[in-house]
């Protein structure tokens, strides 16, 4: 088997008055894998995301990210370029002025040609069925269309690996199927999505874990 992408070992952290979140979480996710993992509120998904991430620290463990131990926060640039993180909050992703200005914003950032870069807006308002926003303001936009929006602006990184944080949370029927598309239709991602719908999460998962007490635990 191939060297997993994300590779967590022994993973535990507490919060104050919350207690232990996560405990001793062990979790590889491997090139091409399409892993969902459902939780209760409060089960500790999102802190999962931002772990793996380097946004929060955990209080023991290793984390190892496409074959290196990651510890500091320098660590974790170069995973920060490399794996997208969709966020719960969609507002906590769009911060320019335009809809077309937040899904540029991520590749002007790694320096390609402003060619390139309206190349790329294009592909991500064509994928996503999003080229009616193109010109409209991010902060206007309904909660569904953040959602697309937010979708597309990690997407634009051509991230080699996806963390998808409840991306169907108050979406429209319509909505959540234009995700589902997408997923189905993209054969080479890799990625891991937290969510509480089973329904989604049976369409768009080959493994599926459930967190509980602190640990994941594999589901059929």
């Amino acid at each position: 088997m191939s060297m997993p992408l994300i590779e967590l070992v022994g993973i535990s952290i507490a919060f104050p008055g919350r207690g232990e979140v996560l405990s001793n979480l062990d979790f590889n996710l491997y090139p091409g894998e399409k892993v969902g993992i459902k939780g209760t509120n409060g089960s500790g998904k999102t802190t999962l995301l931002h772990v793996m991430m380097g946004l929060i620290k955990p209080d023991a463990g290793v984390i190892k990210i496409f074959g290196r131990e990651r510890r500091e926060e320098k660590d974790f640039r170069e995973v920060r370029r490399s794996i997208g993180l969709l966020f719960q909050d969609s507002d906590d992703q769009l911060f320019s002025p335009t809809v077309e200005e937040d899904i540029a914003f991520g590749p002007l950032n790694l320096r390609k040609s402003r060619e390139e870069v309206q190349r790329i807006v294009e592909e991500m308002c064509s994928l996503l069925c999003i080229e009616n926003l193109r010109d409209r303001f991010s902060h206007t936009l309904s909660h569904g269309e953040k959602r697309l929006v937010a979708l597309a602006t990690i997407l634009a990184m051509e991230p080699r690996v996806l963390l998808l944080d409840e991306p169907t949370t108050a979406l429209d029927q319509e909505t959540t199927g234009r995700i589902v598309a997408l997923l189905a239709s993209q054969k080479q991602l890799t990625y891991c999505i937290v969510s509480h719908d089973m329904d989604f999460l049976g369409k768009v998962s080959e493994k599926l874990y459930i967190l509980e007490n602190g640990r994941l635990k594999a589901q059929g």
